[in-house]
């Protein structure tokens, strides 16, 4: 009986040896692990933050455009005769370039007409301010003179002149 009481005896020896020695390799494996998987949680939280805030930035854009637009459309597009262009308004035109009498690629808006704010010199000199004055629906002959660096061979330094008709001021 002492020899199997002593065999049980290192029998559970052994395997309190071996519970112990498992709990070590969990305990170094959890010393290791927790840190990296802490870094990968946070690294993750950073990285969806700053797709979230991208998102957000550009559905603030989204929302500033349409605020915008619907800004835009809001402003009436006005064609009552008795409106004159003022600097400042915004106005629909169509025009017709010519240089000596002969048109001229680009200077033609084929009745599609564009938009225009007077007195923000997106136009060649001269021209935004032989329209004011004018009303929806006048035709207004508009001379200019190209500038010499205008970035055209054809038109630097030319005589234009443009058959302007208002279609209509924003208001």
């Amino acid at each position: 009986m002492k020899k199997e009481n002593r065999k049980m005896a290192q029998e559970r020896r052994a395997r309190e040896r071996a519970r112990k020695a498992r709990r070590a390799r969990v305990k170094n494996i959890l010393k290791i692990a927790v840190p990296i998987l802490a870094i990968v949680i946070l690294a993750a939280v950073i990285i969806w933050d700053a797709l979230r805030s991208e998102n957000d930035d550009s559905s603030s854009d989204t929302q500033q455009s349409e605020n915008q637009q619907t800004e835009e459309q809001s402003e009436t597009y006005q064609t009552d005769t008795s409106l004159t262009v003022e600097d400042g308004d915004t106005v629909n035109i169509d025009y017709v370039g010519t240089v000596d009498g002969v048109e001229f690629e680009g200077g033609n808006t084929d009745g599609n007409g564009t938009d225009l704010v007077i007195g923000s010199g997106d136009y060649i000199d001269d021209f935004e301010d032989q329209l004011i004055g004018s009303h929806p629906g006048d035709t207004v002959e508009v001379q200019v003179t190209f500038p010499d660096d205008y970035g055209n061979e054809e038109l630097n330094g030319k005589d234009a002149v443009f058959t302007v008709t208002v279609n209509g001021i924003y208001e």
